[in-house]
């Protein structure tokens, strides 16, 4: 009888080992945009402020996941964050067109069965990942676009707001000199070096979380190019391009000159070398990020995610505004040699 008892026993310790031993990794890795972020350019108040904003939003999503929350609204509660502060190209801050005014893009994507939502060009949306989340859950369609996408994101009761409580004093300077140049230049548009010029950053922010039932989520928001024309959309609410989650290999969300990461199908190229060639995603994201796309000019960076929690965060340019928080550890940076 103790006998009985004591392989009872062991069995039930081992397999307690067991089960600690195979829990799932909850983590979330969020981006605040790429490009010529440098020291010089940034005072210790406003580098300050950016990594407190991107802490509180690395906070919230973890917050969802630590409570047993699915990974989109992980990724909604983080993106919600960067998208009401003005310190990124996403929400209020959103950089302004070249008549003066906000189109807003965005997307999401479950890794669990590939369901998608985006939207691009809402002008009256206040949170834009929250109109993509709706088209994901409530729609046939996978992206609506302009005045449509914002009838559609009132008519789910999201929140609606004037086009000017977008604005904010730094995107206004940025479009005041884009504007400038193309002027004396007599151009129609501004050419892609002045606005490159006049914006030192590019500020879509992005995230991706993976729950504790294993799936992924990725979520993009963006405010576009300063002094965009002609409803310019880029790769931010492209599914493959700005956005992927696939619980098979992984989930990505871009930054960057869009116009790239959609020619070359960034975020689904980089999760199909994942799938399909075995490689981890550190290696993959270096391949696309490090050497196919610098090597054509293509200017940012991505971060991704596992599906065992491991976070990346890959960038061609001088800097991004990043960070991740997992059981074990959390990090903003700014720079490239944080």
């Amino acid at each position: 009888m103790k006998k009985l008892i004591l392989v009872v026993f062991l069995v039930v310790i081992l397999s307690g080992g067991m089960a600690v031993a195979a829990k799932q990794n909850i983590s979330i890795v969020i981006h605040g945009g790429a490009g010529t972020i440098q020291r010089d350019q940034l005072s210790a108040a406003q580098e300050e402020s950016i990594k407190q904003a991107l802490q509180a939003a690395l906070d919230a999503g973890y917050a969802v996941l630590e409570s047993g929350g699915d990974s989109t609204q992980a990724i909604i509660a983080a993106i919600k964050v960067m998208e009401d502060s003005p310190n990124f190209n996403a929400g209020k801050g959103a950089v302004y067109t070249k008549p003066g005014k906000h189109e807003l893009d965005a997307s999401i994507m479950r890794g669990s069965d590939l369901e998608a939502g985006a939207v691009a060009g809402v002008s009256f949306t206040k949170n834009p990942i929250l109109a993509a989340e709706q088209v994901m859950l409530n729609s046939p369609h996978v992206m609506l676009a302009g005045s449509g996408a914002d009838t559609f994101s009132e008519l789910k009761g999201l929140a609606q707001v004037d086009n000017d409580y977008f604005d904010t004093e730094a995107r206004f300077k940025a479009w005041q000199e884009v504007d400038a140049k193309t002027k004396a230049k007599k151009a129609e548009i501004a050419s892609g070096q002045d606005v490159l010029d006049a914006e030192f950053k590019f500020g879509t922010v992005g995230a991706v979380a993976v729950d504790q039932a294993g799936n992924l989520a990725a979520g993009t928001s963006t405010g576009g190019m300063t002094y965009k024309a002609w409803g310019r959309i880029g790769d931010s609410p492209v599914i493959g391009a700005g956005t992927y989650a696939d619980n098979r290999s992984c989930g990505i969300s871009a930054t960057g000159h869009g116009e790239f990461f959609i020619r070359y199908a960034v975020a689904h190229d980089i999760c199909a070398r994942v799938r399909y060639q075995n490689k981890s995603l550190q290696q993959a994201a270096d391949e696309v990020i490090m050497e196919e796309l610098k090597s054509v000019g293509g200017s940012g960076g991505i971060i991704g995610m596992d599906p065992a929690g491991k976070p990346v965060m890959v960038f061609n340019t001088p800097g991004m505004y990043r960070g991740y928080k997992t059981t074990e550890k959390s990090k903003v940076a700014i720079y490239g040699d944080e």
